[in-house]
């Protein structure tokens, strides 16, 4: 029998439950899933979720988890796995959603019985018996309330990180204790999804994770405790009594939690030594699915856009999220996030392709006539020094940053002019030359709101770049896209060129593994960084697409973006003028 330690890392995700199980050199030995549409019984949802439209209400059965839980080890277990080799365990959880442990709970998870499946013995240890999903959006007066409690969202994100947002889980407790007194009442934990199964795992409540209590509206990330007027706010002036309920929150992301309980030893077969690590969120957990350096973004294009960075730097904004590392003390995650992806591009794409009679393109050529446009046009369409610039916005769907609802804008701007100037929407369209302006838009987007947490690149000759990301890493379906990553790289820069990232679907478990790796072999203050980073095998899993920047474009953007700001005040203020009228 092979005895060499395995590390078991998880994620809990709107729509599955993830396994991911690595060995000490970071390999893939085995990958789980339990898809909660497709594989759960008993459950009325949908893509995970119920939905109930007239309330703008989201959320998940907590119950369902617990049934994945089983589901997703029996599917281990029927790929031979040895869990007796499980060192470690980590994982990771949808953010912002939370869990309402009732009265006796805890008594219930240290008396499991192995013989029984988890649904079954703790489907009535909650006060609560569903989970907010982060899709939820039934919380504006809420949020409304926490922006009034500091004075308006400057404040709240400054001391939060984050303004105050509908499925950020401050004004989720505010809601459901003001809707349900008696069952906030009866509540003597509430958990993030991810502490919720760590939990599990642990046999007792466990502590939430210092990079996933950031996602609350409720920590003061530089005085590292929750805020009390935020907390009492959520509590009709309770605060001791709800930071009761969410416990303790451990700085050390690598801590030893407390062993495995005896349910996973007697019914799986799990070591007594096997130690539960914290779990983080998942985005967290994303930016550890490969050791990101200071300065090292990770962009995902899918369907929505979301942009990643580690950084030394806290500088919050209400545009963006702040959130403490989940592994290493000193460091934050910049995070934004962008609802406009993918679905834009894709519009373009099959406008052009009618255009070109094309509408009907196989799977091999259906992106051929789009980037053949993005790749011939100039950046920006700018053929000279007196011409104008093209700029635009495409939201199919309503946008959060900037706060624009659907619709689709362009612009001329002159640069040595400094004019802005909007094209008619009843001027013909020349759709050919939108396939480099969505993709522009979309990284002049991400430029503007994070120029002020990068720094100049140091070059090995003693000079210096302009601030720019140190190594862009692409992932999602945008990723594979060669006309994108370029523009991707004129853009954004990245002083090291840019990456697509090949680690699948696999992101947030992988992160949740690595971190189990790092907790269990850490040697004294060996950061994540540097034990992950010896190990990695950059080869199997990224690959350079791109020599990032430019001086040429890199400056020419620069102006650009000066106008593509404008721009975007331009839309606001032209829709909030319709909207008095």
């Amino acid at each position: 029998m092979n005895s060499k330690p395995l590390y078991l890392g998880l994620d809990l995700s709107t729509q599955q439950l993830k396994a991911v199980v690595v060995d000490s050199q970071l390999r893939v030995q085995h990958i789980a899933n339990f898809d909660f549409d497709a594989d759960s019984t008993g459950f009325d949802i949908k893509n995970g979720v119920i939905v109930n439209e007239s309330l703008h209400e989201v959320y998940a059965p907590v119950a369902l988890w617990l049934q994945a839980l089983d589901g997703v080890l029996g599917k281990l277990k029927d790929q031979h796995l040895e869990f007796s080799r499980i060192r470690a365990i980590s994982g990771a959880g949808q953010q912002h959603g939370s869990v309402y442990w009732k009265h006796g709970a805890a008594d219930a998870l240290r008396h499991l019985n192995p013989s029984e499946p988890l649904e079954k013995q703790l489907d009535d240890a909650f006060s609560h018996p569903y989970s907010p999903n982060w899709q939820d959006s039934s919380t504006q007066a809420e949020c409304d309330l926490f922006d009034k409690e500091l004075h308006g969202e400057e404040e709240l994100t400054r001391v939060t990180g984050s303004k105050a947002h509908h499925r950020f889980t401050g004004p989720q407790v505010l809601r459901f204790r003001s809707r349900n007194l008696n069952r906030y009442e009866q509540t003597a934990h509430i958990s993030l999804v991810s502490s919720f199964l760590a939990s599990i795992f642990l046999g007792r409540i466990a502590p939430i994770d210092i990079s996933d209590v950031c996602g609350m509206n409720l920590w003061d990330l530089d005085a590292g405790a929750f805020d009390q007027r935020l907390l009492s706010l959520a509590s009709n002036g309770n605060a001791q009594g709800l930071e009761a309920r969410l416990g303790t929150v451990y700085e050390d992301g690598g801590k030893h939690v407390g062993p495995v309980s005896n349910y996973f030893v007697s019914r799986w077969g799990f070591s007594e030594s096997c130690s539960v690590t914290p779990f983080t969120g998942d985005n967290p957990a994303t930016i550890l699915s490969l050791p990101l350096r200071p300065l090292d973004a990770i962009v995902s294009l899918g369907t929505s856009t979301t942009f990643l960075m580690s950084t030394p730097y806290y500088r919050p904004h209400p545009a963006v999220h702040f959130f403490n590392h989940p592994t290493t003390p000193g460091l934050y995650m910049f995070m934004l996030c962008f609802k406009n992806g993918g679905l834009a591009r894709e519009q373009i794409r099959d406008a052009i392709n009618h255009a070109s009679n094309n509408s009907t393109p196989t799977d091999n050529d259906i992106w051929f006539q789009f980037n053949k446009q993005a790749s011939s046009t100039p950046p920006l369409n700018h053929t000279g020094p007196n011409s104008d610039m093209h700029l635009g916005l495409y939201f199919p769907r309503p946008e959060i940053v900037p706060n624009i609802s659907i619709g689709t804008w362009r612009y001329n701007y002159t640069p040595f002019s400094k004019t802005l100037s909007q094209i008619p929407s009843d001027k013909p369209e020349n759709v050919n030359s939108d396939a480099r302006t969505i993709i522009e838009s979309q990284f002049l987007s991400i430029r503007l709101r994070s120029k002020d947490i990068v720094e100049p690149a140091k070059l090995a000759d003693g000079s210096s770049l302009p601030a720019q990301p140190r190594r862009i890493y692409l992932v999602g379906g945008g990723s594979k896209n060669p006309a994108i990553t370029k523009i991707a790289g004129e853009v954004l820069g990245g002083s090291e060129g840019v990456w697509k990232l090949d680690v699948g679907d696999n992101a947030c478990a992988l992160g949740a593994a690595y971190k189990a790796v790092w907790a269990a072999e850490r040697k004294g203050p060996e950061t994540f960084e540097q034990l992950i980073g010896a190990r990695w095998d950059e080869d199997a899993f990224a690959t350079k697409v791109g020599d990032g920047y430019n001086k040429a474009a890199f400056e020419l953007y620069e102006q650009g973006l000066e106008g593509f700001e404008r721009m975007e005040q331009d839309v606001l203020s032209s829709i909030g003028d319709s909207a008095s009228e």
